[in-house]
């Protein structure tokens, strides 16, 4: 498994990341742990969670597998996010409440979980940068930006002389892309690291919500999922990818998958699931490399 470093904290993170947003709510502990260990045997080193995925359950059960496991100093890369308003005391206690759910005493890679007015607020990033000059945090990172959004951050956390926002982790597949051309430029001008997830669309891009949503799914469970992907421009998207992988023979998954993993300028893609073989699905696809296919499924 490849591994890339996201600067200026140098977090060694691999290419692809184990999303836990399953935690709690589609899986239980077993089942999760269970996922934990076969990813770290199989070079998946970088986890990613959030104080809102089942109410804080998914970190609690991530600090339990830490503590059990106890895995080498630096072997394991840990993110979760924080949920807005972002003001300041509010700031401190999600993060407080965070170290306290995992079990540590300094998160390797914090999330604005999604872009809000109080992000913008002096205070709430001079608490984010007392955060990470008290060592609770190592790097900072943003969730569900775009490009504007993300240079004004900087430029307040550049002007007050802050810690600077150094990752941005966005939805990108075929359906539904959040990584533009524009972000992705700025990104690379910037030397922020671009983290993707849902690289098959909550389920979407395998095509088997086409007669309705499936019980237990994804977006029966967090239906809130179906407004990002039922539309007329994912479907045609999802018609595409059927066409493709009936010709050339090869599953939707599989080309998604791929395709969301090969794409320039992204340091890790993040990927969820219920089992181990939703994993080997993911490292299956990375040895997959056709651009000529991958331009056909991007065709706008």
């Amino acid at each position: 498994m490849q591994h890339i470093f996201i600067t200026p904290a140098n977090l060694r993170a691999s290419r692809i990341g184990l999303g836990c947003v399953t935690f709690g709510r589609e899986i239980d502990e077993t089942a999760a742990h269970r996922l934990l260990d076969y990813a770290c045997e199989r070079g998946v080193n970088f986890f990613d969670t959030a104080s809102a995925y089942s109410q804080g359950a998914s970190e609690s059960i991530i600090g339990r597998w830490l503590a059990s496991r106890r895995p080498a100093a630096g072997s394991v890369t840990l993110a979760t996010k924080i949920q807005p308003p972002y003001e300041p005391a509010r700031i401190t206690e999600m993060v407080g409440a965070s170290l306290q759910r995992l079990d540590l005493a300094t998160i390797d890679l914090l999330y604005l979980h999604q872009w809000h007015a109080t992000a913008e607020l002096p205070a709430a990033l001079a608490a984010l940068d007392a955060l990470v000059q008290a060592d609770k945090v190592r790097t900072l990172g943003v969730s569900n930006y775009n490009r504007q959004q993300l240079e004004t951050a900087l430029t307040l956390q550049d002007r007050h002389g802050l810690t600077c926002f150094s990752v941005v982790q966005n939805n990108n597949n075929l359906a539904v892309r959040h990584v533009t051309e524009e972000l992705r430029d700025f990104c690379a001008a910037q030397q922020v690291a671009i983290v993707t997830y849902s690289p098959l669309g909550a389920g979407f891009l395998t095509g088997k919500h086409q007669h309705g949503v499936q019980p237990g799914s994804r977006f029966d469970v967090a239906p809130g999922h179906q407004d990002v992907y039922f539309h007329e421009e994912s479907y045609r998207r999802l018609a595409r990818l059927e066409s493709v992988a009936t010709r050339t023979g090869h599953l939707q998954a599989h080309l998604a998958l791929a395709w969301a993993l090969h794409q320039p300028g992204i340091a890790s893609v993040l990927v969820g699931g219920r089992t181990p073989a939703h994993l080997d699905q993911a490292l299956a696809a990375q040895a997959f490399d056709d651009p000529t296919i991958f331009a056909e499924l991007a065709a706008n």
